[in-house]
Order: structure tokens, then C-alpha cells, then sequence
């Protein structure tokens, strides 16, 4: 199947300037100050990107998704003129981006904002991007860079979101036992050694009275899981706490995730739970596969590695996960972006299974639905070809939206190896959900 075209939203240059600003003129969570203008947003502990308006825009899809959007931006970077007076990851001209799980089907982005707003740690900065041909039409072309102006950035007040009226929950593609008869066929399957693990997901669909403002649920999100990295871009939208890759300066690093247990809002009682979690041959198994996947694909750009021996308990406010960092030093970083390394690692066992092509080709399978840009990577990347690319966990994507309501499709996946009890996989799933799920509603 042929791919579409990979077509930018304007064949111009973009002419890009960066300068910092006093931390007092920004919202305190950033957020707080986007309009409701195609936003986009990376924010972690207070830190991060946000960014509104369109200034180019790229389309791909099939299994050259990545390498598409990756010479796209290329391209974009060489013909760009950048005064960036900052000179940290994420300043100059970057991109946003959510790419499909899936070779086919599934359409992935690449985004560049009008404007971008970021924070690290004591510095704030503002990137506007402009066209070439806008700052043409200028009589003096220097005055949009000397303001800072872009046709997305007006410094005026920004309208907060409003939370849907009412939202009404529904099963996605399969109801609760439905799947779990294709978590215990996939369990068979396991058992007689066709695989190792498969990462099984499902999906709830969520429908809203009144259209829904994405910044509303990414606001509470952004507050409830501040150690998880809150994303969206193009309607693709969660907290996940998994970063696939991460590319600063020749350092390259990879937060592993699998093997999960919910909590139950007793700190003593989590305690236990978290121990009998790091204990669990089961959850130890998943995880093993899912490192050994990630740093497997890392090791051939890397002239050395760091792989912990054993992993570490994650706490976060619903369910706590074994966790892993895995960090290297890039010996290619002049020839390989951090999306490239990102098509390097997915799909990594965390969210495919082992072997992952044996895996993945069975979740076409028995699945029963599409994942769309679920579980695929989703970050940002800048002109150096730094950048970040989280997985699309804990996520949700708005299918529909208009003046009447909106569709929005939540998913949750769960690591299914031979010990797995199909009863406990759908409690695990359920409790994947409840981060969106309580993001969406009014109160």
C-alpha cells in the first residue's frame, strides 16, 4: 500500500527566533497561558514545551513513517533560518509528533508550532515561527523577529477550558469478557511456546455532550501525574510514564516500564504490594524481556551502555510499575536523530511482546481493534535532532469532535505471559484507564 504524500502545511522556510523570558510573564504550569489553537504539549514536574498554531505539518504513514517524517524535518531544518539566543534542548525550531503503532494502517504527525513556550528549570524561553513569505509581506521584515510576533502569539488573555457537560463511558471494541477470552487464548498460545509475551490492548470509548476541550483534560492531567509526562498533539493525549528515548547532547536514555500492580490508597498496604511486586517472577519475566528489547536496539548506536541488573519500583498515583533507566552514550548522534532511535526501539517488548515480530503479528490477530497512534511514540524533536519520544500510554485519542460532542477512544494494555489470569489482566486494565478517565470529568 502506497503511503500519502508527505506534504508540509507551506513549502516556505520557516524563519524561527527563540529569546528568553522572565518567568513571571508565563502561565505557572505553562499550560495555563495555550489557547485553544491545535496545541501541543510536553510537560513533566512543571518543565517542558507547549506550543499553538500551525506553521508546517507533515503526514505519513506505512512502515516508512518514521524515515519519511525524519527526512521531512531534515529538510526543514537546512532550509530554516534560526536566531536562537538560548542554545538549550527544545529551543531553535522543533517539531511535535505521534506516530502509529502499526505499519498499516495508522496516519502519524509532525508538527511545527507557531509558537512555543518552554521551561528548564530556572530558564523560560518563546519561540516564534514564522513563514518566509509573512515576514515578506512585511515593510520592514526584521520587525516580526524584534517583537517576537507570530500570528499565533498575541499576549492577550487566554480563554480557560471549559469541562464537557456530561460524558458517558462505553465499551470499545470488545467488552470486558470478550477479552479476556483473547487474553487466555494468547496465554495458550504462550504456554506451548509460540511466544513469550504478548502486550494485549483494549479500548473504552468516551462520549461528551459538548465538544471537548482537550486542554481540559491535559490541565488535569498535568496536575494529577506530574511525574509522568503529560503529551498531546493532534488529538493524541495522555500521561505516560514511559520515555522511550531520550536524546541530550550525545546522552541517550531509555525508561523501561512492565509489570504493574494496583494500588489500593493504603501506604502501608502499597508498601507490601510493591514488594511482593518487585519479587513476582511473573511481572520480573515481563520486565526482563521488555530491557533486553530496548537495549538490544540501543546497543548499535551506543559506544557504551549503562543496563541496571535489577529494576526499581515506580509509585504513581493509581498503580506502581517495575522500571528500569537505561543510559548510553551515542557514538552516531551526528548521523542519527532521536527519532530515528526512536523507529530504532519501537515496537519495543513494553507495548509489542517477545519475539517481537512474532508478537506483534498476533496482536493483528486476535486483538480486535485498531491501536491507532496508541502505545506509538510521541514527543518532540528539535533542529540538533535532540529530543524526547514517550510512549502513548495512559492515553487517549479524540475520534470526533464538533458543537454537539466529541468521541474520544481511552486504551489500557497489559503484559500477557504464561502465568497470566485473564480476571486479574482486566483489573489491570481498568486501572490503566482511570487516569483519563478521571481527567474527563467535570469534577
Amino acid at each position: 500500500m502506497s503511503n500519502r504524500a508527505a506534504v508540509p502545511v507551506s513549502g516556505d522556510p520557516l524563519v524561527v527566533r527563540t529569546v528568553a523570558v522572565d518567568p513571571g510573564e508565563v502561565a505557572e504550569d505553562l499550560l495555563g497561558g495555550v489557547p485553544d489553537d491545535r496545541p501541543v504539549t510536553w510537560l513533566r514536574k512543571g518543565d517542558g514545551l507547549v506550543g499553538w498554531g500551525v506553521a508546517a505539518e507533515v503526514r505519513t504513514s506505512g512502515a516508512t513513517r518514521f524515515s519519511d517524517a525524519d527526512k521531512w524535518w531534515a529538510e526543514q531544518t537546512v532550509r530554516a533560518t534560526v536566531h536562537d539566543e538560548v542554545g538549550e534542548p527544545g529551543t531553535g525550531l522543533v517539531a511535535f509528533g505521534s506516530f502509529a503503532f502499526s505499519d498499516e494502517p495508522g496516519d502519524s504527525v509532525l508538527v511545527v508550532p507557531r509558537v512555543i513556550i518552554g521551561r528548564r528549570g530556572p530558564t523560560t524561553w518563546r519561540t516564534t515561527i514564522s513563514l518566509a513569505s509573512d515576514l515578506a509581506s512585511e515593510t520592514d521584515g526584521s520587525a516580526v523577529l524584534q517583537r517576537g510576533g507570530s500570528a499565533g502569539f498575541t499576549g492577550s488573555p487566554v480563554k480557560p477550558p471549559a469541562a464537557p457537560d456530561e460524558v458517558h463511558f462505553a465499551d470499545g471494541a470488545l467488552n470486558g469478557d470478550q477479552w479476556m477470552s483473547v487474553v487466555a487464548d494468547a496465554v495458550a498460545r504462550i504456554s506451548r511456546g509460540d511466544l513469550d509475551k504478548v502486550v494485549l490492548a483494549r479500548d473504552l470509548l468516551a462520549t461528551t455532550t459538548s465538544e471537548l476541550d482537550v486542554r481540559w483534560p491535559l490541565s488535569r492531567l498535568v496536575a494529577q501525574y506530574p511525574m509522568c509526562w503529560s503529551f498531546h498533539v493532534d488529538g493524541m493525549f495522555g500521561a505516560t510514564p514511559e520515555m522511550l528515548v531520550r536524546r541530550e547532547r550525545g546522552l541517550v536514555t531509555s525508561r523501561v516500564l512492565a509489570g504493574t500492580i494496583r494500588r489500593t490508597g493504603d501506604d502501608e498496604r502499597d508498601l507490601a504490594l510493591a514488594a511482593t511486586l518487585a519479587r513476582s517472577s511473573k511481572d520480573l519475566e515481563e520486565h526482563e524481556y521488555a530491557v533486553r528489547s530496548v537495549a538490544d536496539a540501543l546497543e548499535p548506536h551506543c559506544s557504551s551502555m549503562n543496563v541496571p541488573d535489577a529494576p526499581f519500583v515506580l509509585h504513581l498515583p493509581n498503580v506502581m510499575h517495575l522500571a528500569t533507566d537505561v543510559n548510553g552514550v551515542v557514538h552516531d548522534a551526528e548521523t542519527v536523530s532521536s527519532l530515528q532511535l526512536a523507529a530504532a526501539l519501537h515496537p519495543s517488548a513494553a507495548v509489542g511482546g517477545t519475539p517481537t515480530p512474532v508478537a506483534t503479528a498476533l496482536i493483528d490477530q486476535i486483538e480486535g481493534m485498531d491501536r491507532g497512534r496508541y502505545a506509538g511514540p510521541v514527543g518532540w524533536i528539535d533542529a540538533r535532532g535532540d529530543g524526547e519520544w514517550g510512549i502513548a500510554l495512559r492515553s487517549a485519542s479524540v475520534e470526533e469532535s464538533g458543537p454537539d460532542g466529541s468521541t474520544v477512544r481511552l486504551f489500557a494494555g497489559c503484559g500477557i505471559v504464561a502465568d497470566s489470569v485473564p480476571e486479574a489482566e482486566l483489573a489491570e486494565s481498568q486501572a490503566k484507564f482511570v487516569p483519563v478517565r478521571d481527567a474527563l470529568a467535570r469534577s
